[in-house]
């Protein structure tokens, strides 16, 4: 027998998946230790091996890891001195930022502080024009002049960020190796390497962001690898990326900042895979976990991508108030809340859910950590919807008391008893999740109407229902083991890394032999990248795409060709691409305007693990093991509480209903009717 590992580590719980070589699995959650990542790491792994009898030399597959290293650095802002080069004259380039306000109406504003101070961003002489003609070589003695700058400062990783470097990345290259040398303890990395993108800002941020994040990011990785191979796993571990692909630990260590939403891609690629297994084209994916929720459009099975987001925001979700980060992600809208979000009331009187959250240390109040406040999962406890003594299979008690005392204080404050306020709670929560969803689908031009709502995550499921009756769906699809969905979507990744570069040009005056060599630089670079990641040659796959406009612009659209522009060389056939697409996203295309390509974009991908899902084995129809009430719904009456292991492929459940796992609880609210497929999801429809 073979097995396969993925931990994805989030905010509030670390999640463990093994797989056997027949589709089996076994699982684990425990909580995530902040202080050490890899404590609650090998915790888990030895918990879900022992359960199921493995030992660590056995798991001869892949060993995959989604991990919030990376953003838990940004958030927390506890890493190393981290210095910035900049062409000179170009200081304040973090600072100034651009001319995008959040809020347009606040005199206040205020931005994220930036990661690298004025007085850590030093200048350099140098020039390159916009066409990528250097008009300035750095000089020798200003670089040794610099680096005793950077040594006197204290800073411990360097990013190089000048202008127009994405159109020839020459000098920084020359001071970059030229650092190295002086400075052989920093981690260093420039713009041109990491987002060789057009537009300075962004590009300094992106740069900066993955400096920042190196000496964290490279000796977890390294320690992580080194402990597997001391506890005689077969094969180092592949990370899994922002973009919906994994990589080997040394290809992620160079650059971190693609890591920052690993484990919400693992999940949104889960959720392609049961849309593969299912037959469905389009759905929206709904990870609610301890920390946040996040959604994802899926069309044609396929996640859309994103080439900019944002981290650290100064308001969790206002576009515009975070740090920006160009690198390829996929397009996920974090939401709402979490089952940790903190409930409160805001000056107002007003009852208000998040952002704050209480993580798991203390947790809510009901985990018994020392946590004060009234969260969600204190609702979700007070309302009826989960079970103080089945959580996580009576591995974890809750302490009922302690959530009833917060949410008695909650409700004093309201002048509400503590089942009117956690009643709120849910519907809040609930409401803020759907308008955000709401307001993604329709930005990126998708009727969102009528999609299944494909739930997971540790609170996923007890939510969905409610998120889907306000985006006007009647269909939710609660998979297998849902609560640990994204570790077990890093084992259904394809080893992918997406690469960029900005090339400014006309589609009608294209320059077939500049687009043959900044494509075939793309492609050299992911084939060897996906090498060092185990993935052979002849294996890989190549995707073109390009971002493009009408002249006169500011924003790209981007498009996927359908084939290879190198080999066809019609230009027209792009512009048809871009055109389609843009109509799609705006209802009309203007005419007799120029088309141009601002970035090409170049996707290298191996082939997708195997795994086809376990079909469900016959069983007698389980009946509920209990009846309990409920306050989340108009009525208190009790309602029937089923296990979801005993219940049978094809056998219909009819809400109100609740059907327990160990991991996760899903509520089926008045009107639902749940049926259990062959895969054994359950497939829970309105009316």
């Amino acid at each position: 027998m073979s097995y396969s590992l993925a931990v994805d580590i989030g905010g509030t719980f670390t999640d463990i998946v093994l797989r056997d070589s027949k589709g089996g699995l076994s699982v684990d959650k425990t909580l995530t230790t902040h202080h050490d990542l890899l404590e609650g790491f090998f915790r888990g792994v030895d918990s879900v091996l022992g359960k199921a009898g493995v030992a660590a030399g056995a798991v001869d597959g892949l060993v995959v890891h989604a991990t919030t290293v990376v953003t838990n650095a940004l958030i927390e802002r506890k890493g190393l001195p981290t210095a910035l080069v900049v062409t000179e004259g170009f200081r304040d380039v973090l600072s100034i930022r651009n001319e995008h306000r959040y809020d347009m109406y606040d005199p206040q504003i205020e931005f994220p502080e930036p990661l690298v101070t004025r007085e850590l961003t030093f200048g350099l002489k140098e020039r390159v024009l916009a066409d990528g003609t250097i008009a300035i070589a750095p000089d020798p003695q200003d670089i040794a002049q610099l680096a005793r700058d950077i040594r006197a400062s204290g800073a411990r990783a360097l990013a190089i960020c000048f202008l127009n470097s994405f159109a020839n990345p020459a000098n920084e290259a020359l001071v970059a190796a030229a650092l190295a040398r002086e400075l052989n303890d920093v981690f260093i990395c420039t713009s041109s390497e990491v987002a060789p993108q057009i537009r300075e800002y962004q590009r300094a941020s992106t740069a900066t962001v993955n400096a920042y994040a190196m000496p964290i990011s490279q000796p977890y990785l390294k320690r992580l690898s080194d402990r597997l191979r001391v506890e005689g796993f077969a094969n180092t571990p592949l990370i899994m990326l922002s973009s919906g692909g994994v990589v080997g630990a040394e290809t992620a260590g160079k650059n971190p900042v693609r890591m920052i939403e690993s484990g919400p891609a693992a999940g949104a690629l889960a959720a392609c895979h049961y849309a593969e297994l299912l037959g469905i084209d389009r759905l929206m994916s709904f990870d609610m976990g301890g920390t946040t929720a996040k959604a994802c459009l899926i069309e044609n099975r396929t996640p859309l991508v994103t080439g900019l987001f944002e981290v650290d925001r100064r308001y969790r979700f206002k576009e515009g108030s975070g740090l920006p980060v160009t690198v390829p992600s996929i397009d996920l809208i974090e939401i709402g809340a979490g089952g940790g979000s903190i409930a409160h009331v805001d000056d107002l009187g007003l009852l208000k859910v998040g952002p704050e959250s209480a993580g798991s240390n203390p947790g809510p109040a009901c985990y018994g950590r020392g946590g004060q406040s009234a969260t969600v999962t204190d609702a979700d406890l007070v309302l009826g919807l989960i079970d103080a003594e089945n959580f996580l299979g009576g591995d974890m008690s809750l302490d009922k008391p302690a959530c009833e005392a917060a949410m008695a204080r909650l409700g004093q404050s309201l002048a509400v008893s503590p089942v009117q306020a956690a009643r709120g709670i849910y519907r809040i929560v609930t409401e803020a999740m759907a308008s955000a969803a709401r307001t993604h689908a329709t930005d990126r031009g998708v009727d969102y109407r009528g999609l299944p709502l494909f739930a997971f995550g540790g609170a996923g499921p007890l939510h969905a229902c409610g998120v889907a009756e306000l985006l006007q769906s009647t269909c939710v699809i609660v998979p297998p083991q849902s609560s640990v969905l994204s570790a077990f979507g890093t084992l259904v990744t394809p080893v992918r890394l997406d690469l960029v570069r900005s090339d400014l040009t006309l589609v009608a005056h294209l320059d077939w032999s500049r687009v043959d060599r900044v494509l075939g630089d793309l492609e050299s670079e992911g084939m060897a990248a996906l090498g060092q990641s185990g993935c052979a040659a002849k294996d890989v796959t190549i995707l073109v795409g390009a971002d493009m406009r009408y002249v006169g612009q500011q924003h790209e659209v981007t498009v996927i060709f359908e084939t290879d522009p190198r080999q066809s060389r019609d230009a027209g056939a792009l512009a048809q691409q871009f055109e389609a697409n843009y109509r799609t996203l705006y209802g009309v295309n203007p005419s007799h305007v120029p088309i141009e390509i601002v970035t090409w974009r170049v996707v290298a991908r191996g082939p997708s693990p195997h795994f086809d899902g376990q079909t469900r084995p016959q069983i007698e129809q389980g009946q509920a093991k209990r009846h309990r009430p409920v306050h989340a719904w108009q009525d208190d009456q009790p309602v029937p509480v089923y296990e979801r292991a005993a219940l049978a492929v094809g056998q219909t459940i009819a809400g109100p209903a609740i059907i327990e796992e160990r991991e996760t609880t899903t509520a089926l609210p008045p009107g639902w009717n749940a049926t259990i497929d062959s895969l054994g999801c359950i497939i829970a429809r309105k009316g």
